[in-house]
């Protein structure tokens, strides 16, 4: 039977949070600058259509995947990889 001690579980649950903030990181940051910049635009040109900001939004995010796709994706495996490998020791 397997056993994991409390210190494991909490471990591998901060690493987790830590690598999915890690990985939303430049999306959100993004995201959100952009909104920011939208913002600042429509408050300065008085337009107030709330669609405005989804099209420039959508397509940073998409843009940001695209450039980011990789190294997320390698993290992500690197993360799992090293889950996978520590498990004789959580066994044991």
């Amino acid at each position: 039977m397997i056993y994991l001690d409390q210190s494991i579980v909490i471990s591998i649950g901060k690493e987790s949070i830590y690598t999915v903030l890690l990985i939303i990181a430049p999306i959100m940051g993004l995201g959100l600058l952009t909104g920011l910049l939208v913002a600042i635009f429509q408050a300065t040109t008085q337009i107030q259509e709330q669609t405005l900001a989804f099209i420039p939004k959508i397509l940073v995010i998409l843009l940001s995947i695209a450039i980011f796709g990789p190294w997320m994706l390698s993290t992500m495996v690197d993360f799992v990889t090293n889950l996978f490998r520590s498990i004789p020791q959580y066994i044991g």
